[in-house]
């Protein structure tokens, strides 16, 4: 009979305890390798993204473009007729864009000391900046790039412009932000242009994508015409990068295979989100994790729980996303004591202690948003390129430069200049083009053509 402690079982043993050591901890080559090869989605893909650029020799009417960014407002509208003779900007990157792709009139300026010249032109196109007025960014008042609004207003009335349209988020019309809104349609009523707000949705003008757009449609001429704009539907997320050849490995955005971001993707299902504070089937929770964020019992998350939904149900400020909660409250929902786990979770980074009672410290709200293939995509913002905000719907990994456009409207040939940052950025501000394209339309039908 062997010796089953013995020498010659550890040195039988030795191949396998080295292959599990090895499963236990692989090489970053390996797990590269091991990675899942996306199939490619056989819809074809959207019309939009192999849509020809129209030639401006065809184009009936002349525009002043600016705050221009890479062109996605002056594409939708070269689609239907109407030709950006000048386009101005203060990013030199997306000047680069733009004159690659549509035509070289791209200028690099600050318009808060140019006012541009343009008196042949039919119709001024605005992206006015937005960044002050996102309810993603801090939405400071006295942002100094709140006041380019206005400044819309004076290179119309300077260029005697016939018709203006100027984009921004919905958010330009709600709380303090409004009166800068509001004067601006003023000075345009007092200049003697007649003044509609549109609000455009993404998923009603042929996108696979979750969002809003404030426009303000100004002219010069008769009232009577109808403010009614095509609704051209929706496709979904599968459709909208149907067709796209499988990335290189050089673009796409793989979280570190052995870091928090890769364990915290692997939990999170298509159509789901890393929260806190939305208990919810497409809400996944911190304490649901434990490789990360630590192990707690069955008890602990139970106050957690109480704590996500009681922060929410019991309002006493009139700000913030919820409410601290005492201990006696949590101990009446429960129906238990709850002090030693109380303290312990905070001990633990669960929860936090803020005068006398207590909050989630990790809310997470939106944070690793994995997308899903038969729905449409949140709001493409500037930055879709993070693979701790967005999450390919199949794939581990954030969203490729291509795949942000194609979701954000671009045409496949549209190439964006700069690092892989500058494009999301370009991206993430552009009006995409086919929302620009169902503006244009009704712009050229109700109001050019009169």
């Amino acid at each position: 009979m062997s010796d089953t402690n013995g020498p010659n079982c550890l040195q039988s043993c030795k191949p396998f305890l080295a292959l599990a050591h090895k499963s236990e901890e692989p090489s970053l080559d390996e797990q590269i390798a091991r990675r899942p090869k996306l199939e490619l989605v056989r819809e074809s893909g959207p019309a939009y993204a192999f849509r020809p650029k129209p030639s401006p020799l065809r184009c009936g009417w002349r525009a002043l473009s600016v705050f221009s960014g890479s062109g996605g407002f002056d594409l939708g509208f070269l689609q239907e007729g109407v030709f950006s003779q000048q386009a101005i900007d203060i990013d030199t990157a997306a000047c680069e864009t733009y004159s690659r792709n549509l035509s070289d009139v791209a200028r690099v300026a600050d318009l808060t000391s140019f006012v541009p010249s343009a008196t042949t032109s039919d119709v001024l196109l605005a992206g006015a900046p937005c960044q002050g007025f996102s309810t993603v960014g801090k939405r400071l008042l006295d942002d100094p790039r709140n006041a380019l609004l206005m400044r819309v207003a004076d290179i119309a009335i300077a260029n005697a412009t016939r018709v203006l349209v100027v984009e921004n988020v919905p958010a330009a019309l709600s709380g303090q932000h409004r009166h800068l809104w509001v004067a601006l349609e003023d000075r345009l009523r007092l200049a003697g242009y007649n003044v509609r707000r549109i609000l455009l949705e993404g998923d009603k003008c042929g996108l696979a994508q979750r969002r809003k757009r404030l426009f303000l449609v100004c002219w010069k001429g008769s009232d009577c015409i109808n403010l009614n704009v095509k609704n051209n539907g929706s496709i979904s997320l599968r459709q909208a990068l149907g067709g796209l050849a499988s990335p290189s490995e050089s673009e796409l955005a793989w979280p570190n295979p052995v870091g928090k971001d890769a364990k915290i993707i692997k939990h999170i299902k298509p159509g789901q989100k890393l929260s806190n504070v939305r208990l919810s089937r497409s809400s996944v929770s911190t304490w649901d994790i434990p490789e990360v964020f630590g192990l707690v019992s069955e008890a602990e998350k139970e106050i957690l729980v109480a704590v996500a939904r009681l922060r929410r149900r019991e309002r006493v400020r009139a700000y913030g996303d919820g409410d601290p909660v005492s201990i006696d409250r949590i101990s009446q929902f429960l129906n238990r004591g709850v002090t030693r786990d109380v303290r312990r979770l905070v001990k633990r980074g669960f929860l936090r202690e803020v005068e006398g009672k207590f909050e989630l410290t990790q809310t997470y709200n939106g944070r690793y948003r994995r997308l899903s293939w038969d729905d449409v995509s949140p709001t493409v913002d500037t930055r879709f390129g993070r693979v701790d905000l967005f999450v390919h719907p199949q794939e581990d990994r954030g969203f490729t430069v291509r795949e942000a456009a194609r979701i954000q409207g671009f045409p496949d040939d549209f190439v964006f200049e700069g690092k892989s940052k500058e494009a999301f950025t370009q991206i993430g501000n552009a009006v995409p083009p086919p929302m620009a394209a169902t503006l244009a339309t009704f712009v050229r039908e109700a109001i050019l053509k009169s």
